[in-house]
């Protein structure tokens, strides 16, 4: 039986079945979003998304659906489903879904009377196509299918009114047509394998709402233009391929192409499968360089979540040579801002104060991962140049405190930490002076990079002074962060201490080297358990706290006053469990696997597959935000690969 299955019960009921979402990547940006039964309830849904490098990069749908009808003795079975303003669906072609399969394809099974038709999806690695086989698994009579393109040609935020500026021109092409509705916008191929019939018949279909985006209070209805409709027989037994690309493609190697792209897909048949599927999604491959996306259906290149998410996409996986691609391209560009101040063009946030921070915890994992051998090898460089940068106060808004050791920085007008909501143009947490983790990290990249540095004779002064500089911190953490109440302070600006319970503190006691001894540790831990454990992660603030909210919900004002106020996030758990098991070593294990259970249970919830961005803070613990997320996806894969170790021990 498939790890990931649902059945016709599931899949008629609109109310349980819109809110689940499948994500398909092509490792290059372009994605295909949208419900198991194919009704697309986000703007940003569709089924072929590609960034436009002239457009900044940004993800553009130009396919954003396609329309499929079983015809039979001249009768008309349509396939396809849109909600409509007023909050009509139509047609309701999920009336003859029977099952949803996810193991190695998304597939799809129809029943219309006698007959049976399967629908299988898959991106094109690192192209932006995407291929669709229909197999007529059973039928008594001739068959013809029908297909309707819905077209956008629009950025992925944004919404397509309709207008006659547009460019109403279908060309043939070999067995399929092609066109681009306005200058600017590549042109868009769609294809068969078999020979269709095109039929021209434009008309713009009006109205078109999206219901996710009509609860988040922002524009939520558009138009979407259909230039006419193909219709290709079918006999039993036999299937058809559809492509939609941005390049020409020759139909008789439709077929050799879809196989060979399912030879390479690893089955979604459990858990750690299926993280390992969303996690190489994230993955963007750009000329020389190689990235990682934020998170789907929006996201970006951001500095702090690719050092944050990189161990757990690819060392978890047994991906080294991803991590290096991808840490190549991100040191550099680190390197560069510490050299020059020179931003970079593709990842965002590179200027942070925290990110040299994160970049020598990514490399750590991977000393911890790989040997500290290889990562003398091939980071020895790096980790020295980013500890001289901040040690000397090369980043224009991170201090070392001449007095104390521990860094300061200013994040009164503009938020510097992970906690980055801003209401009206200000930080709503205005995390400024001494930030717990930044401290922690601190902490920790000087007593590693101390390691790094053992028996390099050419560094030896400078590891004592990486040591004493550590020494000189530690009690100071203490002194600053500690209270009376056994928990971490989450920053401390002045005479004024944060006293707000937050999981940060989750990180100070989930490294590797902390300033605290396992007593402080296990007093945070019990504060941590008590006050912000979810079976989705941490909270990001104590319901004991005055201002929680614990629903992303709402406008996106409300929105974002709420977004670190209480919603749990995914990726504060790989800390947490590594604070657990150095707490409790063994004895812990079997308590760690059994919080893994609550994200197991979201591989059939939201994004089926992946994890979304963040969970509500209080039952049933909803998914909100980004539908499939880089940071969650990884650290969730390192608890799992850390389970395993300690097991193997």
């Amino acid at each position: 039986m498939s790890y990931l299955k649902f059945d016709k019960n599931l899949l008629i009921n609109l109310e349980q079945s819109l809110p689940k979402e499948m994500l398909r990547t092509n490792q290059a940006g372009a994605y295909h979003c949208t419900t198991l039964v194919g009704c697309n309830t986000r703007k940003q849904h569709g089924l072929l998304v590609i960034p436009i490098k002239e457009m900044g990069n940004k993800p553009h749908v130009l396919l954003s659906s396609l329309d499929e009808t079983v015809i039979q003795h001249g009768a008309p079975f349509n396939l396809g489903i849109h909600r409509y303003q007023g909050g009509v669906y139509s047609p309701n072609g999920h009336k003859y879904l029977r099952e949803f399969d996810c193991e190695s394809v998304p597939r799809i099974t129809y029943r219309v009377g006698g007959v049976i038709l399967t629908k299988e999806k898959v991106f094109i690695s690192h192209e932006n196509r995407i291929l669709i086989r229909y197999t007529l698994v059973e039928a008594h009579s001739p068959t013809t299918l029908r297909f309707r393109p819905f077209l956008a040609f629009r950025e992925s935020n944004a919404l397509c009114i309709a207008n006659d500026a547009i460019n109403r021109d279908v060309v043939p092409v070999d067995n399929g047509v092609a066109t681009c509705l306005y200058d600017g916008y590549p042109t868009l191929y769609m294809q068969f394998s078999h020979k269709p019939v095109w039929v021209d018949e434009p008309n713009w279909y009006n109205g078109i709402e999206y219901v996710k985006d009509l609860e988040r209070g922002v524009p939520y209805c558009e138009d979407l233009w259909v230039p006419g409709y193909f219709e290709v027989p079918i006999r039993k037994g036999e299937s058809v391929i559809f492509s939609a690309g941005v390049s020409e493609v020759k139909p008789r190697g439709l077929k050799k192409m879809y196989e060979a792209e399912i030879e390479s897909r690893t089955p979604r048949s459990s858990f750690f499968n299926c993280l390992k599927n969303s996690a190489k999604q994230f993955y963007i491959k750009e000329g020389d360089g190689m990235y990682i996306l934020s998170g789907f259906p929006w996201g970006t290149v951001l500095a702090r979540n690719t050092f944050m998410s990189l161990p757990g996409l690819t060392l978890a996986i047994d991906h080294r040579a991803d991590f290096e691609a991808i840490m190549a391209t991100a040191s550099a560009a680190l390197l560069r801002f510490m050299d020059s101040g020179e931003l970079d063009s593709r990842i965002n946030g590179i200027d942070l104060p925290d990110i040299p921070l994160w970049a020598l915890w990514a490399v750590q994992q991977y000393a911890k991962n790989i040997g500290m051998e290889r990562a003398r090898e091939l980071y020895t460089g790096f980790v020295t140049r980013a500890i001289t940068y901040i040690l000397e106060n090369g980043h224009p808004n991170l201090r070392v405190d001449p007095d104390n050791g521990l860094l300061t920085t200013d994040g009164t007008e503009t938020p510097v930490s992970w906690m980055n909501a801003n209401h009206e143009g200000r930080p709503i947490i205005p995390r400024s002076g001494y930030l717990v983790e930044f401290n922690a990290l601190w902490y920790n990249a000087l007593v590693f990079a101390a390691s790094l540095a053992e028996d390099n004779g050419d560094l030896a002064p400078r590891r004592q002074q990486w040591l004493d500089a550590a020494e000189k911190m530690r009690q100071p953490f203490i002194d600053m962060f500690l209270n009376d109440s056994g928990y971490l302070y989450d920053y401390v600006d002045g005479r004024y201490a944060s006293p707000e319970v937050r999981p940060n503190m989750a990180v100070a006691i989930g490294l590797d080297h902390s300033p605290l001894d396992r007593r402080q540790r296990k007093g945070v831990l019990d504060v941590v358990t008590r006050e912000l454990l979810t079976p989705k992660g941490l909270r990001t603030l104590s319901p004991k706290s005055f201002g929680y909210r614990p629903t992303y919900l709402g406008s996106p004002d409300e929105r974002e006053l709420a977004l670190h106020q209480g919603p749990a996030r995914p990726w504060l758990m790989g800390f947490y469990a590594e604070a657990y098991l150095k707490v409790f070593g063994h004895s812990g294990v079997s308590y760690i696997d059994r919080m893994l259970i609550g994200f197991e249970d979201e591989m059939t919830e939201g994004c089926v597959g992946s994890l979304s961005q963040l969970y509500d803070g209080n039952p049933p613990f909803r998914g909100r935000g980004a539908v499939s997320h880089a940071t969650n996806v990884a650290e969730v894969l390192r608890t799992v690969r850390l389970i395993k170790r300690f097991n193997n021990d």
